[in-house]
């Protein structure tokens, strides 16, 4: 599913685990905090092929205008903002810094 009006200049993207363990990539648009507007494009997989081709399919515009798009660590998604949001800047979900600290600290 792809809603190419919910695009704005802050995005966020991450993958979520359905009924029976399917592998599905979200991206959202921060602005409308999870009600009407949000979704910007549900990806079955996490292969950044598949993301990739999924989000080209917005106009190339609407992928400009994107200044920022927050993430996990994962390469794969890393790579897939970088290919499809050439202009925005990747900003790492503060969620996942937090744990990987105190993971540090606890070893």
């Amino acid at each position: 599913m792809l809603f190419p009006d919910n695009v704005d200049e802050y995005l966020s993207i991450d993958e979520v685990s359905l009924s029976k363990g399917e592998l599905y990539t979200f991206v959202t648009n921060k602005k409308g905090k999870s009600k009407q507007r949000t979704l910007v494009a549900s990806i079955k997989g996490t292969r950044s092929e598949d993301i990739i081709n999924v989000l080209e399919r917005l106009p190339l515009a609407s992928r400009n205008k994107v200044k920022e798009i927050t993430l996990d660590m994962a390469k794969n998604m890393e790579f897939s903002v970088k290919m499809s949001f050439p202009k925005a800047t990747l900003v790492t979900d503060r969620f996942h810094v937090v744990k990987l600290a105190m993971e540090s600290l606890q070893h």
